[in-house]
């Protein structure tokens, strides 16, 4: 599609370019990347691609401007960093000078499925590539016509190829993710890896949608065959894309939605699937997607010569990527809009082995564990044993979230409250014991339990109050073993589980301090009880 020359970019002070391509489609788009040899086409039609030095996100290079209205909302903190408006200036000056006499690649998308709370968005960048992960990632308008008049209400300007100057650009190195709210401009540079793009975007809608009354929440969501939705929140390593991707469900979406007074929306229109020793037996629907035309795959192996690729090869990152349309999958909610949910899960990997594989949260509870955020890893000591670590991302998406997690956690509130929803935990981790004694829950056992919880088989089980989180453990679960269901049953050494368990009580109330001024009392009394 082309426009008139120049038209549109003159308002962003964009002059002299040498060629703009207007919202190139999917094969165009091919054309240009296999001709710029900026990727390979692989075995089956997928092209990869390489993101060179940044293989994820920069955390500490993300911006947001300071600008005395917009940002007087913003909870300025690790994730949310300030940056001067004069800083934003120079460095935006030095960008239009930069793209004079280049070409770039333009998309025109929209994030948020929902017309009412839709996002117009213009993604301007100097790669081919790029411009195919817009199109896959965000919501295509298939109306050409709508295309000749859109007016963007933000813009992405992705340049991989620039780098900033830290000591000029109050950055804090030559790579930048900077969003200006009273611009309605994101500015990134010096990292080739998309998924900042798709980010940036997702942390403006984290800022607008709330403060529309509709939450905003890093998720996926799926939808039964009687149209009961569930919602899946959970760090990355929890299984939150194993668990919401169900053959007897259709896909709302992976990865981030919207929950207006009517539905729940996808945000996007494509899915950014890691992939490392991703199988087809495991993962069957996202495993054909590594095989299909229009699928970027970041930073996956591949042999030049037979141009086939290697999901088990680690060699450049195990933060391998799959970015698709979501409609290379089989069964999705083609619209990507359904009902109001009737079950939210929080997953959550607990490698202290000390949380039930279930357990049923009252309101406040559930609110105390959005803002909470919590999941365990496992990181290498200086001695190289390996220990559990708590980690915790407020509202399970931390880096995202421009508002107070008590923003978010008060409309989580209030919704389920007006819907009754039924809230869970659901522990992926160990159980039997800590880190090198436990054993992880297997998948069936967990794809059970969510079974239960979505056939509402729970409503009927007497459950038992957990003496520390408060929260209630159900007694029994058809096909699954009782010892399992109280983590306390299934520890040899019974002292050493109500240590750790306290201990583990510890790090939420201390991580909770943090939020405690600018909570209600009814989200404390949601939390653990510590002796």
């Amino acid at each position: 599609m082309e426009k008139t020359e120049h038209s549109g970019l003159e308002l962003h002070g964009f002059k002299n370019l040498k060629r703009i391509h207007w919202n190139l489609s999917t094969p165009e788009l091919y054309e240009e990347i296999i001709k710029r040899q900026e990727g390979l086409l692989a075995h089956l039609g997928p092209i990869v691609v390489r993101t060179g030095h940044h293989t994820g996100r920069s955390p500490n290079d993300k911006f947001i401007v300071e600008d005395g209205f917009y940002s007087a909302d913003v909870n300025w903190s690790k994730d949310n960093k300030k940056i001067s408006k004069e800083h934003f200036e120079k460095l935006y000056s030095r960008i239009q000078a930069y793209l004079q006499t280049k070409e770039v690649f333009v998309q025109e998308v929209y994030a948020g499925a929902e017309p009412e709370y839709r996002l117009k968005v213009r993604v301007i960048t100097e790669t081919a590539w790029h411009s195919l992960f817009a199109r896959n990632m965000f919501i295509r308008e298939l109306n050409w016509d709508r295309l000749k008049d859109f007016e963007p209400d933000f813009t992405v300007i992705n340049l991989p190829r620039f780098h900033a100057i830290p000591e000029q650009d109050g950055t804090n190195s030559e790579t930048f993710i900077i969003i200006n709210f009273e611009k309605k401009v994101v500015l990134i540079g010096g990292t080739s890896y998309a998924g900042e793009i798709k980010k940036s975007i997702f942390t403006v809608m984290n800022y607008l949608l709330p403060k529309k009354g509709v939450l905003s929440m890093h998720c996926s969501a799926n939808v039964g065959k009687k149209g009961d939705v569930a919602l899946f929140f959970g760090l990355s390593g929890t299984g939150k894309t194993t668990l919401s991707t169900d053959p007897e469900r259709a896909l709302v979406g992976d990865d981030e939605h919207g929950w207006s007074d009517n539905s729940i929306f996808n945000i996007e229109g494509g899915c950014y699937a890691k992939v490392i020793k991703l199988s087809k037996e495991s993962e069957p629907d996202i495993y054909e997607c590594t095989r299909k035309f229009g699928t970027i795959l970041e930073n996956v192996a591949i042999d030049v010569i037979t141009r086939r690729i290697d999901l088990n090869d680690d060699s450049l990152t195990e933060n391998t990527r799959a970015s698709y349309p979501i409609t290379h999958l089989p069964n999705i909610i083609s619209n990507g809009i359904a009902g109001i949910p009737s079950n939210i899960i929080f997953l959550t990997y607990d490698a202290f082995g000390v949380l039930p594989p279930v357990a049923k949260l009252d309101k406040n509870q559930a609110m105390y564990h959005f803002i909470s955020g919590y999941t365990a890893r496992v990181a290498g000591t200086e001695k190289g044993v390996k220990e559990p670590k708590a980690v915790f991302s407020a509202c399970f998406g931390a880096p995202f979230m421009v508002h107070h997690p008590s923003f978010y956690a008060k409309i989580l509130g209030e919704k389920i409250s007006k819907h009754n929803v039924n809230c869970w935990l659901v522990n992926t981790g160990l159980t039997g014991g800590p880190y090198g004694v436990g054993k992880r829950f297997s998948i069936e056992y967990t794809r059970r339990i969510i079974k239960a919880i979505l056939d509402n088989e729970l409503d009927n089980i007497q459950f038992n109050e957990d003496k520390v989180f408060g929260f209630y453990i159900p007694s029994m679960i058809p096909e699954l073993p009782a010892e399992i269901l109280n983590p306390r049953n299934s520890w040899s050494d019974k002292e050493k589980y109500d240590e750790i368990l306290n201990k583990l009580a510890i790090s939420f109330t201390d991580n909770f301090k943090q939020y405690s001024d600018k909570v209600d009392a009814e989200i404390l009394k949601g939390g653990p009880r510590v002796s």
